[in-house]
């Protein structure tokens, strides 16, 4: 794919603007990990990152097993943190929350105060933008990590977390990402079967994650907000972050991830090229940042199987998320519910299974304990950069391919400055003008 220059602020990475000192590595000490197998000590865990999700995570590492306490957190917010905390006292026993006002950090910098706390497992979910840098100081910290969905914004940041997760696989630290359905059992036996070539040689898939209006309310408020309590451009990006693109990625990457992760999983492979289209019919309002609300993206993989991905959040529209594999003699499908194979070696899962949301943390504390650390680093890179190279496709309106998106383009979405101050103005995307980069 031919490269053409876009408009990229020069002498600005994410090495200038997010300088983390490196740190000894705890892990050198630790060959299988830092729990050998059968090991009962307890795992210290920090959450960086005290909004909805990341509270919840917390609550589901602690549930998945009883030697999971909750010893740190951070956010950049100091309102955000004590919302958390009071959530964790209220969900948790005293023995299980076990942080202190000397291991609650708040600040842009809370990451690195957090994994510096002498824990021994980092959750990660501030926005994603952050996550190739949160996740890069918390392995050379020698942590493990649970990292939520997506883990990065562009290209950059994606190179950034394939290169951490080697960092981990030498150092023998788990990665286990947010993309619950590798973890939920009706989705594990339907891909078992599928890879297994019970709907034949695959030719074709769609994935959707269509739904109504998100978080409507929480737009709003921030908006008044801004105006009311004077906040800066950043803190009201950041706050607003799932309708910034910088901090979010839109949400083809930030929500539609889940379902191109198992196209992904499905056809045993990343795509080759796409092309997509999509824009901002029904939420126009500037209080909604610079996001689209619609997506089309067509994939295509190496064996010559296409993909339709859609993806659209808007009010009063037909709602739709799941996913379908087409193969030579059947089909499957997929869904947060269900799970079946129609054809030849025709296959319905039973209905129920565990919640997902604790499970995939059941999971990394099992390995992390057995000495054989789960590492998905690489594995939701891939998938994220899949949704990052659809959305920049639709944005620009140029076909693109796997190897200019990896290899060639620089887009790097860091703002010129990480600071409480102003910022240029939020730009949505217009195809055919927004400049490939």
């Amino acid at each position: 794919m031919e490269d053409e220059t876009g408009t990229h602020t020069p002498g600005f990475t994410r090495r200038d603007v997010l300088k983390t000192a490196s740190l000894a590595s705890l892990a050198s000490a630790f060959p299988g990990g830092l729990f050998a197998a059968g090991a009962s000590e307890r795992i210290r865990v920090g959450l960086v990152g005290c909004g909805g999700r990341g509270t919840e995570a917390a609550l589901n590492c602690a549930t998945a097993s009883p030697d999971v306490v909750i010893a740190a957190l951070g956010d950049a917010f100091p309102d955000q943190l004590k919302w958390s905390l009071g959530q964790l006292k209220e969900k948790l026993a005293a023995d299980r929350l076990v942080a202190t006002p000397e291991t609650c950090f708040t600040g842009l910098d809370a990451y690195r105060k957090v994994v510096a706390s002498g824990v021994d497992l980092v959750i990660l979910a501030a926005p994603p933008f952050f996550r190739p840098e949160h996740l890069r100081a918390s392995v050379e910290a020698g942590k493990h990590v649970f990292t939520e969905k997506p883990v990065a914004v562009d290209p950059a940041g994606a190179r950034s977390v394939i290169a951490t997760s080697e960092m981990a696989a030498r150092k023998g630290l788990a990665i286990v990402a947010g993309t619950q359905r590798r973890h939920q059992a009706h989705y594990l036996e339907i891909m078992k079967r599928v890879r297994g070539g019970d709907i034949g040689e695959l030719v074709a898939g769609q994935c959707y994650w269509n739904m109504g209006a998100l978080w409507v309310e929480r737009a709003a408020q921030n908006w008044a907000d801004r105006i009311v309590k004077k906040w800066s451009d950043m803190e009201w990006q950041i706050r607003n972050w799932l309708f910034t693109g910088w901090a979010s990625g839109d949400h083809i990457v930030e929500q539609h991830v889940h379902n191109l992760d198992v196209m992904n999983w499905a056809m045993g492979a990343h795509p080759v090229k796409c092309v997509g289209m999509g824009g901002r019919a029904a939420r126009t309002d500037p209080m909604y940042g610079n996001i689209w609300d619609h997506f089309a993206v067509e994939y295509e993989y190496p064996n010559g199987a296409r993909v339709l991905s859609m993806c659209r959040q808007t009010a009063g529209a037909a709602e739709n998320v799941s996913e379908r594999v087409v193969g030579t003699s059947g089909s499957s499908y997929t869904d947060g519910a269900d799970g079946y194979i129609k054809g030849a070696k025709a296959y319905e899962f039973p209905k129920g299974s565990p919640n997902p949301y604790v499970q995939e943390h059941a999971d990394l504390v099992a390995s992390i304990k057995a000495g054989k650390p789960l590492n998905e680093g690489r594995q939701v890179a891939e998938s994220t950069l899949t949704a990052i190279m659809g959305r920049m496709s639709a944005y620009t309106g140029r076909a693109l391919s796997w190897d200019w998106v990896m290899n060639a383009s620089k887009l790097d979405l860091t703002p010129p400055h990480m600071e409480w101050r102003e910022l240029p103005p939020l730009e949505v995307a217009v195809p055919g003008r927004t400049p490939l980069v």
